[in-house]
């Protein structure tokens, strides 16, 4: 199924095609190659002065750790949780070795995501961002002390196809996408 975005000028395919579904394909599986391009992807983002305060666990479907990282999702979150083929739980380093706060780390891990996002599409994956996790629960679970801290919760995997998809989400993941304008985003423009 194609949402392509319509932009005032074209976009990469990569970019253009990107959305994030509301349902994954449960019998899906990611292979181990794809796992990695995956994480690679996340780890040669770029980061403010090379400090890459950012950490990641990835677990696929049908193992505990995945099934620890989909009980940490808000209950309107854990139905695509469940079904993507990995989660991957991106962590911050809030302060650094040497006691600096690291003013620039969850910008670092958002540009790794994103990277990880682009990496995803081009396998034929989708990626879909879960702020709505419980990161106390996390940093629990997973033995998580400062100062790192869960920040959010990725699901990858195959979307479910438009004429599968659970009648809740049709509307949704067919509608036309939408952005504001960048009239609206952009506050000066020479």
């Amino acid at each position: 199924m194609s949402r392509r975005a319509h932009t005032q000028q074209p976009l990469h395919d990569l970019l253009a095609e990107r959305w994030s579904p509301r349902s994954f394909e449960g019998g899906h599986h990611l292979a181990d190659d794809e796992v990695t391009a995956l994480l690679e992807a996340a780890r040669w983002a770029p980061s403010a002065q090379n400090r890459q305060p950012r950490r990641f666990v990835a677990a696929r479907r049908g193992t505990d750790l995945h099934n620890v990282l989909v009980s940490t999702a808000y209950e309107r979150n854990r139905w695509w949780a469940e079904r993507a083929s990995l989660l991957v739980l991106g962590v911050v380093e809030r302060v650094g070795e040497d006691g600096t706060p690291q003013r620039f780390a969850e910008y670092d891990l958002g540009q790794a995501i994103a990277h990880l996002t682009v990496q995803a599409h081009h396998l034929g994956l989708h990626v879909r961002q879960i702020g709505g996790f419980d990161a106390e629960l996390a940093a629990e679970l997973l033995d998580v002390a400062p100062p790192y801290v869960p920040w959010v919760l990725v699901a990858v995997g195959r979307a479910t196809p438009a004429d599968r998809l659970e009648p809740e989400h049709v509307a949704r993941d067919t509608a036309p996408r939408t952005r504001l304008p960048l009239s609206d985003l952009v506050r000066r423009r020479s």
